[in-house]
């Protein structure tokens, strides 16, 4: 057990895809954390099979190497808004943190967020300008604009002088001088991280005192907590008392507004005994008989843990820790019970029961998700921090071989103390080929999107940030790429709520909607190609009110897809011409939540995503838009 003076804690944060998880790579490399001969994979820290398929972090993890006689606990942040929750927690564990900035991008939503609620905390960041060696990298423009945003977000001189590196995380070298020193090595990081970095600063002699950081769950054991030894020692089997706390203000006004309140008060006192201790070495997660005051720890024991709880020695009086900020929710969707006719035929057709008991399991780590009743016998109300947040959750239930269907994502709303409507916004960030900046431009304004500044890099790009209402982005995504033929770049960041904006454009075409079971004929879709895009392939299986493509006009297209050709002994001067068809766009989870509209769902099973209308026959669509019409 190292002593507190020679422990260093920090987490490494920055934009989505700017090199956090392969700058650990290298340090793990250099620190000869694995056997030689050991088989280690690429991104080790992404160890969850859709982190690695997607290429991001979804949830924060712990790691620790030895550098001389010092241990160096590093924790991996995610970098994709929808996850920032995450971020907001992990920081109150680390003394400092390791800014990556893309030489190339320079800071980006994200790199803004994460940035701000360190400089919060009174944290000093170090600034890595990452990516150095690649083509069109511009690590002085980069940083220029880095020193920008930390007095735009109002750091104090000594946060203003941080300390800068430069180097390559995927080649493995970090240096502090880009020109001068030979780009080998990654000596300069560690040597930054010991002088740089504050020890601890804490009190090992005292009664024992933490706050929970982040949740887990560990099977015949229960609900675990995560966070920093802030005073005392404490061994496996001591008594210790669980104190939870809240904000006397609503959450979501004390995460969002501008002035948040500092008034929290007590409401619960819980004792119980330490059943387990864990520490991290390495990646591996290691059980310990004692901790001791700057470790970042993992405690079993206590019957029910909270983000934010308080854990000290028992007898100890006003010790209670302000609580953390829980990120509140900005999208909804309904999960309902798959009822169309391929129901089980795929996986296991999941009942209400099974889905809320899923979802219950979910909630015992994932606190940034909300689940409520949907006032419907099939169906639950999900809530989470973005598309991405519930599709990730999505996919983990499809893969696991459940059969669902979820509804469009709505955006949560709020009303402030004078009953004004106030709905989620965003700050959209696009980088852009100087050619389609008209094409983007256009289609955000159609959404209500502001364009609050233009920048051109200098490489053939154009940096357009705009102001957006979360409305506004959902289902835009696959229509900028194709604007942008691929070449763009959109990422977000939840900004705050505002009054609400109006009407927003949504989707402009309409579906083509099968009225007829059975195999899809290439005859019947050679003709249908003709109105739109396709959704489906020939002897593909549909049913009726199972949307099989995009009309390229408003407005659904009832058809039949499983039609055949007429065979006849009347002939024909065309009959061996073959049908040529177009290739479908097979449309992903994420495509697919973004694409259906508001009576529409989407039909997830382990092998296939299909999307469907919400009610299946169209004589009841009729009769349901003669009444909605009629109200």
């Amino acid at each position: 057990m190292a002593s507190a003076d020679h422990i260093r804690n920090l987490a490494i944060i920055a934009h989505i895809d700017h090199g956090k998880t392969t700058l650990i790579d290298s340090i793990f490399r250099v620190t000869q954390t694995f056997r030689k001969n050991a088989a280690v994979a690429e991104r080790v820290m992404d160890n969850n099979e859709l982190e690695r398929e997607r290429g991001i972090t979804i949830r924060a993890k712990h790691c620790s190497v030895d550098w001389g006689d010092h241990l160096i606990n590093i924790i991996d942040t995610p970098g994709h808004a929808d996850f920032s929750g995450e971020v907001e927690r992990i920081l109150s564990m680390v003394d400092s943190v390791l800014l990556l900035v893309d030489a190339n991008e320079g800071p980006m939503p994200q790199t803004r967020y994460v940035l701000m609620r360190a400089l919060r905390l009174g944290l000093h960041p170090i600034v890595i300008v990452n990516k150095a060696d690649r083509p069109n990298a511009d690590p002085d423009g980069a940083l220029d604009k880095t020193f920008d945003l930390f007095v735009e977000l109002g750091a104090t001189d000594a946060q203003c002088d941080f300390t800068v590196l430069y180097g390559s995380g995927l080649h493995g070298w970090i240096v502090r001088d880009l020109d001068k020193d030979a780009h080998e090595g990654m000596q300069a990081l560690f040597e930054t991280i010991i002088e740089k970095v504050p020890a601890p600063d804490v009190d090992p002699d005292a009664p024992f005192l933490m706050q929970v950081s982040t949740l887990g769950w560990r099977d015949h054991i229960g609900r675990t907590g995560t966070g920093r030894v802030l005073q005392g020692r404490l061994k496996k089997g001591e008594n210790i008392a669980r104190i939870s706390t809240q904000w006397k203000e609503a959450e979501w006004l004390h995460a969002h507004d501008a002035s948040e309140p500092d008034e929290w008060e007590v409401t619960g006192f819980e004792p119980g005994k330490t059943t387990y201790l864990w520490m991290t070495r390495g990646l591996d997660s290691v059980e310990c008989d004692e901790v001791s005051a700057g470790d970042i720890v993992t405690i079993a024991g206590p019957d029910t843990l909270d983000i934010g709880d308080t854990l000290s020695a028992p007898g100890v009086d006003n010790c209670a820790l302000p609580p953390l900020e829980i990120e509140e929710p900005t999208v909804s969707m309904l999960f309902l019970v798959n009822s169309g006719p391929f129901a089980g035929q795929d996986g296991a057709a999941a009942t209400l029961r099974q889905i809320r008991g899923r979802l219950d399991r979910e909630l015992r780590t994932n606190v940034a998700l909300r689940v409520e009743d949907a006032d419907r016998s099939d169906g639950i109300k999900v809530s989470g921090r973005g598309e991405l947040h519930l599709a990730i959750l999505i996919e983990e239930m499809r893969r696991e071989g459940m059969e669902l269907c979820v509804s469009p994502p709505e955006i949560i709303t709020h009303r402030d103390k004078n009953g004004k409507l106030l709905e989620p916004f965003e700050e959209l960030t696009i980088d852009v080929p100087i050619d389609f900046q008209g094409a983007v431009i256009e289609k955000v304004a159609q959404r209500k999107g502001q364009l609050s500044h233009m920048e051109n890099t200098g490489t053939g790009m154009i940096r357009l940030e705009f102001k957006i209402a979360t409305r506004g982005l959902i289902g835009y995504r696959n229509e900028f790429l194709t604007d942008t033929r691929g070449l763009g770049i959109m990422a977000s960041r939840f900004s705050g709520y505002e009054p609400w904006c109006g009407d927003v454009m949504a989707r402009n075409r309409g579906s083509m909607i099968s009225m007829d079971h059975g195999d899809a004929t290439s005859y019947s879709l050679d003709n249908l190609q003709q109105r739109g895009v396709l959704l489906v392939s020939p002897m593909d299986p549909v049913y009726e009110g199972m949307i099989i493509g995009e009309c390229a006009r408003p407005g659904d297209l009832p058809c039949n897809p499983t039609k055949r050709k007429a065979l006849t002994n009347h002939r024909q001067a065309n009959k061996d011409q073959t049908t040529t068809l177009d290739v479908p766009r097979k449309l992903t989870l994420d495509a697919a939540l973004e694409w259906i509209a508001s009576d529409e769902l989407v039909e997830v099973t382990p092998n296939t995503i299909r999307v469907r209308k919400l009610l299946l026959n169209v004589e009841d669509r009729k009769r349901a838009a003669k009444h909605q019409a009629a109200t």
